[in-house]
């Protein structure tokens, strides 16, 4: 319709899009509005056919209804007893170490993370077990939110995820072995913020007392005993959903619904479930579940119209342009992929930018999953990077006022957590099969 090269309509194209959602609009209205100005302007009103088509295909894709059951099982299991008997359990084992509670704060940010998947929710459980316990003993504000925000953000990256679910479905990569792919790479993150809480409260015993001697005085036997006892709900439920996809028994949809269903079985064993619990469970899963469609079916139309007016041949050459050849490239997505995540949502990055960067990663000789999860666990320093940094906000949103913990505190706390994810992206380019070797020993 418009004689206007690719390039600059690809350049205006996602200029558009990030100022839309500096303003404060909804970023689907932001999405949807530029693919529909930019699509009738290049297309015509075949625009209208275009976004149709390509959000419904989005919102009927199966691999979407494991989104509404991933958050319904979170959303079950940070309401039952698991996160206050673990937590108590890491206490009493870790009690006589310097930083034991900041410790046991990202064990069990780890270990829970493989049942809820969602940030906010892993952030807030945490900020309400452990916060006030650490600050009460005398633990630095700083070091206690630090170790919130650092473990409560591992439970977007360790599987099951929403963020991979929704990264699988629009770059075209298989969830399951995106699934695996996290794994090693949490765990690897979990293991250097363990390293630096343990090595920082040596240095530092001021700022991580240990436990009162009172609460030193259980037996051995004992705190194994309470330890067994409450890990073994969160594996039984890894397990049930991660084994059944690794041994190709389910796919990733149905081994969500069985999670769904081993998470209301644990509340029932633990006897927390009420009709009231199953009702907010339903709430939630329903805001969260239309806030996702929404956005994916808005973002995947939206992509539709970059992709016809060439937008994706004209992003593809100029990554491909870029000095220093595939390592620049990769090194210049990493570093746009951080400063989108100061301002951007994840979802909306996703969709957008890294829809559109996966598939070159082949052209650029990078293997497309382990592309795709050096890009999420990029986006793990966007929870913590100020302005938009969502666990920063739902730590001082979800701490008592009483304990007196202030914005500048949690950043502060935060600040050497980013640079050991930055740690553990290095550590995934010089050792690639951290990624890689689970996914390859897949059945099915």
């Amino acid at each position: 319709m418009i004689g206007i090269s690719p390039e600059i309509l690809a350049a205006g194209f996602l200029l558009a899009i990030f100022i839309g959602v500096l303003t404060g609009y909804h970023v689907a209205l932001v999405l949807i509005g530029v693919g529909f100005v930019f699509g009738f302007f290049t297309i015509g009103p075949k625009v209208f056919h275009l976004l149709y088509i390509r959000a419904g295909a989005m919102i009927l894709d199966y691999n979407m209804v494991a989104i509404p059951l991933f958050t319904f099982m979170g959303v079950i299991l940070s309401r039952s007893d698991i996160a206050d008997r673990l937590y108590h359990a890491l206490h009493l084992l870790l009690g006589r170490l310097r930083g034991g509670l900041a410790l046991s704060t990202v064990i069990l940010g780890t270990i829970i993370a493989s049942g809820l998947g969602v940030v906010q929710a892993s952030v807030s459980m945490l900020t309400v077990v452990s916060l006030g316990s650490m600050v009460k003993r005398g633990y630095s504000k700083e070091l206690a939110c630090g170790a919130i925000c650092a473990g409560g953000t591992l439970g977007i990256l360790i599987p099951p995820s929403i963020m991979l679910v929704v990264l699988g479905m629009t770059a075209t990569v298989s969830i399951g072995r995106l699934f695996f792919g996290a794994f090693i790479p949490g765990f690897v993150l979990s293991g250097l913020y363990l390293g630096y809480i343990a090595v920082r409260s040596w240095l530092q015993p001021q700022i991580a007392p240990v436990a009162p001697a009172e609460e030193r005085q259980v037996s051995f036997t004992r705190k194994m005993r309470l330890l067994f006892a409450s890990i073994i709900p969160p594996l039984a439920i890894m397990l049930s959903v991660l084994g059944t996809i690794f041994f190709g028994v389910a796919t990733v949809y149905e081994a969500a619904g069985v999670g769904a269903a081993a998470s209301i079985l644990i509340t029932v064993v633990y006897r927390k479930f009420s009709l009231n619990l199953l009702k907010y469970a339903m709430r939630e899963t329903l805001r969260v579940t239309g806030f996702v469609m929404l956005i994916t079916a808005c973002a995947s139309a939206t992509v539709g119209v970059f992709v016809y007016f060439g937008g994706k041949e004209a992003i593809e050459s100029l990554v491909l342009a870029l000095p220093f050849g595939s390592w620049g490239a990769f090194a210049a997505i990493m570093l746009v992929t951080f400063i989108l995540g100061m301002f951007m949502d994840w979802i909306s990055i996703i969709l957008i930018v890294v829809s559109i960067l996966i598939p070159i990663a082949p052209q650029l000789g990078f293997n497309p999953t382990w592309f795709a999860l050096m890009i999420c666990v990029n986006l793990q320093m966007s929870f913590m990077t100020p302005p938009l940094a969502q666990s920063i906000f739902v730590c001082q949103g979800s701490a008592d006022p009483e304990l007196g913990v202030t914005n500048l505190d949690i950043i502060k706390g935060v600040i050497p957590f980013i640079f050991l994810i930055m740690v553990g992206l290095g550590l995934f380019i010089v050792f690639p099969d951290l990624i890689l070797w689970l996914p390859s020993q897949m059945i099915g």
